[in-house]
């Protein structure tokens, strides 16, 4: 009898990558069951396949997905793509799993509003936080904050996040489907740099830290 499969694992990228303690050159889709052994896609039923895939996140080198966050303008909210705001300049960005919450409030964003001038300095042309909150309520947060020129981002429905594939479940504490904390260095569309928190830690997607980077 086939094992039970109980995930999907696809990349297509032409690089080497580690899964389940086994480096695999990944050209094709495979299973990983429940023994933890890793089969190429089509062993076995196809009843036997379980839908969801395994999320792989973006790695340094790689170009920024395609998006499209809202913003509040001066006539209220408006579209922006991701290719748009990332085109042809540096940029320092960074996520918070929400608006108003402790630590993204009294450190994190602060943080950036402190060091902005520090960054752009060292050759960032804007600064953005992005969120898996609602426009208005990126907006308010910002105004609270007084952020003065970086750009708040929000990705509402979490698009962007999945995309990257740094998405945060927080269902069990209703607050559905979040980001993780994490910072970015992107220059032209491409993710030079990326800082992501383990757990709840606040270390490396500081402004400070962000700074030594450049």
């Amino acid at each position: 009898t086939a094992p039970k499969r109980i995930g999907i694992w696809r990349e297509n990228r032409p690089r080497l990558r580690a899964f389940a303690g086994v480096t695999l050159v990944p050209s094709y889709p495979i299973y990983l069951s429940e023994n933890r052994n890793i089969e190429p896609l089509g062993y076995g039923s196809s009843n036997n396949i379980f839908s969801k895939e395994i999320s792989m996140a973006v790695q340094e080198g790689d170009k920024v997905p395609a998006a499209t966050f809202k913003v509040m303008g001066a006539e209220g909210p408006a579209d922006v793509t991701s290719e748009e705001f990332f085109a042809s300049k540096t940029v320092a960005l960074f996520s918070v799993p929400g608006a108003f919450t402790p630590t993204c409030s009294a450190k994190h964003l602060p943080g950036f509003v402190e060091k902005a001038d520090d960054l752009k300095a060292k050759g960032v042309d804007a600064i953005a936080c992005t969120a898996a909150n609602d426009v208005f309520v990126m907006d308010a947060w910002g105004k609270n904050q007084n952020v003065g020129e970086i750009a708040m981002l929000a990705d509402g429905s979490a698009d962007f996040v999945k995309a990257l594939g740094l998405e945060l479940d927080l269902t069990g504490r209703g607050m559905g489907m979040r980001a993780q904390r994490y910072s970015m260095i992107i220059k032209d569309g491409v993710i030079e740099k990326l800082n992501v928190e383990e757990g709840g830690a606040f270390e490396v997607s500081s402004a400070e830290h962000m700074l030594g980077q450049l």
